[in-house]
């Protein structure tokens, strides 16, 4: 190899990492005027969304909403860039910001620590992720079955209808920060005051204004028109104009016009023990919220994702976001909708959505302060009926007892425990459900007919027992130490006193470890104290590697180890003749003897799988 090959210039190599790391830096290779074209009408699309969601977000966390909207600039400029997903849009979302909602509510007495906890629980969020990432574990979010993202946003979906009521009614918020939500819940509606008129009205006027928006965006299908913009800034008009405020109907107030500038979060240790719990269960959540958003995407339009790429977005997006007063965040599942469907083309387009939401922030804020928080309150109430697919429940639900239990689980767990809990408990119940299946391996017995033809074992086979064959498939782990003992018992109960040879076909058997090795070698010590010789074929390079490292191999005839080979199944086929070789006169009506014959004629065993 020439030193070029062997030794790249450092500067090319720093590039190369730079251009792997920034996915947006790679995407101007390519970049034409087309190309942002398509970036900037969408993210143009997708500001247009993401104000009044970033605001309503906010208030779900209780926080004031511009806290929602640093979050939709910070974050969403800092995921684009890093993202693996081409459009794929970060910021506050509602899922997160539930679950957020639930998890400070308990660790806060004032709304000042409630903004400090929520810019902590950023910093933390992102450090998780951003360990995931770094010990490359973004692909284990595949052994988390996508029914616990079903069960949890139909169990959201209820609390975030229940959260809202007192917005929407205009009660008064009652019970302790200590509370269980539902007993909160129970102490508004009985301890909260009388249900305000004024407050319902507009409420139900906003959701009245949004449906009749959605049914015009059906008949001209034009899917891009921003209806809850439409409804947040027509609601605000209505406000200034007939002093809602001095009749009693709650408002946004005032937004400071100017970005977000760099602060350090309040660190204190006593309140990171107290939060770090649920900040697991929001990193979970908010990966597994983006990952799952990304490969819809990437379905759609053949991208290939990197997983891992994924969680460094995520974690590194939460953490420069708690650095300017942000609340964590995930990839949205509506404005990444809106991104894609209005065209845009690279990472680029969720830059452009952040800058035209800080200039939206920098001209409109005084007139923000106008918008009814019931106004907000009943958009999220339309939001959470559409979070839920019935479908989706159904599907999940008669698929499988396993998909069945774990949406119940979770969805039960969001109301009765916590939000944030249930996520983990959904996590683990995949795991729980899934590592024994993982476990499972595969015994199944081989024979050679009288015209040399290699199969699996029918029920009409004859057999002699002269010569028996399994193969072992699977993977040679602890995990799978039940079943791999349990097959190898079965193997050994096969034997008979006449049994001269055991073929052991294991292509498919992989990533052993010691408690599967020690399995395999006590099998081989039992039936070498028989008198039975084992043949081992179809072997890999990797697994001969272990046995040779663990001293197995030493126990082993290296003329019974038959390695893999290039040519489908020659491996076996070798064995085979082998352990014929390996009998004596024996019985003349052995199957495997016959079809060792008929091979002499045809110079060739046939394997038929």
């Amino acid at each position: 190899m020439s030193p070029r090959s062997s030794l790249p210039p450092p500067r090319q190599g720093a590039v190369g990492l730079l251009l792997r790391r920034v996915p947006a830096l790679a995407s101007l290779r390519d970049y034409g005027f087309a190309t942002a074209r398509g970036d900037v009408v969408a993210g143009f699309s997708v500001a247009a969304v993401a104000v009044p969601q970033a605001m309503a977000y906010a208030l779900i966390v209780g926080v004031p909403p511009v806290y929602g909207l640093y979050t939709a600039i910070v974050m969403t400029t800092v995921g684009a860039l890093l993202d693996s997903s081409r459009q794929l849009i970060n910021g506050p979302t509602n899922a997160i910001s539930i679950a957020l909602a639930s998890a400070i509510g308990a660790a806060t007495a004032s709304p000042d620590e409630r903004v400090q906890a929520a810019i902590l629980m950023a910093l933390l969020v992102g450090g998780i992720q951003l360990a995931i990432s770094l010990l490359r574990l973004g692909d284990l979010t595949r052994y988390i079955s996508h029914s616990v993202i079903v069960g949890f946003t139909a169990g959201a979906s209820v609390l975030l209808v229940l959260d809202q009521t007192k917005n929407v009614l205009g009660l008064r918020a009652a019970g302790d920060a200590h509370d269980h939500f539902l007993v909160r819940f129970w102490l508004t509606l009985v301890e909260g005051g009388a249900v305000h008129g004024a407050t319902v009205a507009v409420g139900a006027s906003a959701v009245a204004l949004a449906l009749a928006i959605r049914w015009v965006k059906a008949r001209l299908r034009s899917p891009l028109v921003p209806e809850f913009l439409i409804v947040v800034v027509l609601s605000a008009v209505a406000s200034s104009v007939l002093g809602l405020e001095a009749h009693g109907v709650a408002v946004v107030g005032d937004i400071p016009a100017h970005l977000p500038t760099p602060q350090l979060p309040h660190l204190s240790a006593d309140r990171m023990r107290e939060l770090a719990s649920s900040a697991l269960a929001i990193a979970l959540l908010g990966l597994l919220e983006a990952i799952a958003m990304a490969k819809a995407i990437a379905a759609v339009t053949r991208q290939k994702l990197d997983l891992n790429q994924q969680c460094l977005s995520e974690g590194f997006a939460n953490v420069v976001g708690s650095f300017f007063q942000c609340f964590p965040g995930s990839g949205s599942l509506t404005r990444s909708a809106v991104n894609q469907q209005a065209g845009g083309q690279t990472q680029w387009s969720g830059v452009v959505s952040a800058v035209a939401v800080a200039l939206t922030m920098l001209l409109f804020a005084p007139y923000a302060r106008f918008i009814p928080r019931a106004a907000l309150a009943a958009l999220l109430m339309l939001t959470a009926a559409k979070m839920v697919s019935l479908r989706d429940v159904r599907y999940h639900v008669r698929v499988s007892r396993f998909d069945a239990v774990i949406v119940a689980v979770t969805a039960v767990a969001a109301v009765a425990i916590s939000i944030e809990f249930c996520v983990l408990i959904g996590v683990f119940l995949s795991f729980l459900l899934a590592v024994p299946r993982t476990g499972q391996m595969l015994l199944t017995e081989f024979v050679v007919t009288k015209e040399g033809t290699v199969h699996e074992r029918l029920p009409e086979d004859e057999l002699c027992g002269h010569i028996l064959i399994f193969g072992l498939e699977g993977e040679m782990f602890f995990g799978a130490s039940t079943s791999l003992e349990s097959h190898l018992e079965v193997i050994e109960g096969r034997v008979e006193p006449h049994t001269r040879v055991v073929v052991m076909r294991m292509k498919r058997a992989r990533n052993p470890d010691a408690v599967g090795m020690a399995h395999f070698e006590g099998f081989l010590d039992r039936l070498a104290a028989r008198g039975v010789h084992v043949i081992v074929c179809g072997v890999r390079y990797e697994m001969y590697a272990v046995f040779e490292r663990c001293g197995l191999a030493a126990k082993l005839d290296p003329k019974q180890v038959f390695l893999e080979q290039p040519v489908r199944q020659t491996s076996t086929l070798m064995a085979i003749r082998h352990a014929v070789e390996l009998l004596d006169d024996g019985c003349a009506r052995c199957p495997a003897k016959q079809g060792a014959a008929a091979d002499d004629q045809k110079k060739e065993l046939y394997y038929a799988p």
